[in-house]
């Protein structure tokens, strides 16, 4: 299964946080099957978002589109996003 993992730093995490929420359909229609969230420990502002797609092709065409760069705008993204496409070798329980 392919993931996207995604790292950018943001001006204000809770509005940043209600404005991903509020992209979840987007998100969802363009093939995303959820994923988990991560903020930086030592910058609470850089945000970490690992995502899992049920195909890289639409993954990546997600990543490229517009709507994408107008939601990441809007709720305050700073900066080029780092965006990276993965996809799962093994699972370790240790």
């Amino acid at each position: 299964m392919p993931y996207v993992l995604i790292r950018h730093t943001v001006a204000d995490y809770p509005k940043w946080k209600r404005a991903f929420d509020g992209h979840g359909r987007a998100r969802k229609s363009g093939g995303s099957k959820g994923g988990q969230l991560f903020r930086s420990a030592a910058k609470p502002k850089d945000v970490f978002i690992l995502l899992r797609w049920n195909d890289l092709r639409r993954a990546k065409k997600f990543a490229k589109s517009a709507d994408l760069r107008k939601a990441m705008k809007a709720a305050g993204v700073r900066g080029k996003p780092d965006v990276f496409f993965l996809q799962a070798s093994a699972r370790t329980t240790k």
